[in-house]
């Protein structure tokens, strides 16, 4: 599948993939950001994507980020419907006590490209029962 990129910015850097067998290619910042101790911000990668429907994009952390930094990327996994076509940003925030700076064209989160089924939703008075019934959050211990 061939997913097109717009570059909205010249220091953008499309997607790439470290290994040829990865599920998911990089997101890179265009800009240099200072996230501080528990502040969010919106970082820019400077690319728009065209996405064929029936797809999705989801954006996720990077796992070094979040071990070793503390970075986390919030409405994880976040959605790009096939029909968006503005800029890609990605939601950070720094858990840690200190600043950490993103440089321009650092890695800064994951994309992955997946289907989206279509689907109905349909109401009915009673639903099927299972082994679990309602139980959630927490319900087979913890």
């Amino acid at each position: 599948m061939e997913i097109f990129v717009k570059k909205l910015n010249p220091n953008a850097k499309i997607p790439t993939f470290a290994h040829e067998d990865d599920a998911c290619a990089d997101l890179y910042s265009d800009s240099n950001f200072i996230i501080n101790p528990n502040e969010i911000i919106l970082v820019s990668t400077g690319i728009a994507l065209q996405i064929n429907n029936g797809w999705e994009a989801q954006i996720r952390p990077r796992s070094g980020l979040s071990y070793k930094h503390g970075l986390l990327i919030l409405n994880s996994p976040g959605t790009i419907d096939s029909g968006y076509r503005g800029e890609i940003k990605i939601i950070i925030k720094n858990t840690m006590n200190k600043p950490y700076e993103i440089k321009k064209g650092s890695r800064i989160a994951q994309i992955a490209i997946r289907p989206v089924p279509k689907i109905t939703f349909s109401e009915k008075d009673r639903l099927d029962d299972t082994k679990r019934g309602d139980g959630g959050f927490g319900s087979t211990g913890i």
